[in-house]
């Protein structure tokens, strides 16, 4: 089994956690490698210290997508769950990544308002948070992803089912 790169992008709490968690036990499963870097966790461990800037989000999405080609290179699954809220930014990982799917979680800001947990889009709504992506700062949905999880309506099972479809159809999966 080839490496390549399934980038899942959207904006928070669109389900990009979930369903890269249902992704990587599918892939798993199947006896693949994989890795999964969720956006949250990179944050922590790999883009400490970067801030919410234009700047600070492009170079937070190149260090993501140097490891993910790095994995992808070498035969492993990379799976990058990550708002990536810039078009730009993610196309030069798409550039550099041979093998890259890239997966567009779109849902309604009314429905991310409803399921948020945290309280982080009433915070951003109200002003108490700034540069939150989709409400202080822009997100820029992939013009021609791979494919489309409209989360709001579909299952996670659904999605990562649409997922599986598309690497069968590159010749990626058996």
């Amino acid at each position: 089994m080839p490496g390549f790169t399934v980038w899942l992008t959207g904006m928070s709490g669109a389900g990009k956690s979930s369903t890269s968690k249902l992704l990587e036990k599918c892939l798993r499963d199947r006896g693949a490698n994989v890795e999964v870097l969720d956006g949250d966790v990179v944050r922590t461990y790999l883009s400490k210290g970067l801030g919410f800037s234009k700047e600070d989000r492009d170079e937070n999405i190149r260090r993501i997508g140097f490891v993910c080609e790095l994995l992808s290179r070498n035969g492993v699954i990379a799976i990058a769950a990550v708002i990536s809220p810039y078009r730009a930014a993610r196309e030069k990982v798409r550039d550099r990544i041979p093998n890259f799917i890239e997966v567009y979680l779109e849902c309604p800001v009314e429905v991310l308002v409803e399921r948020d947990t945290k309280g982080l889009y009433k915070a951003a709504l109200s002003g108490q948070i700034a540069h939150f992506t989709g409400i202080s700062d822009p997100y820029e949905p992939p013009l021609n992803p791979e494919v489309t999880i409209h989360s709001a309506e579909e299952t996670p099972e659904q999605g990562v089912e649409k997922i599986l479809a598309a690497l069968r159809n590159r010749s990626l999966l058996r």
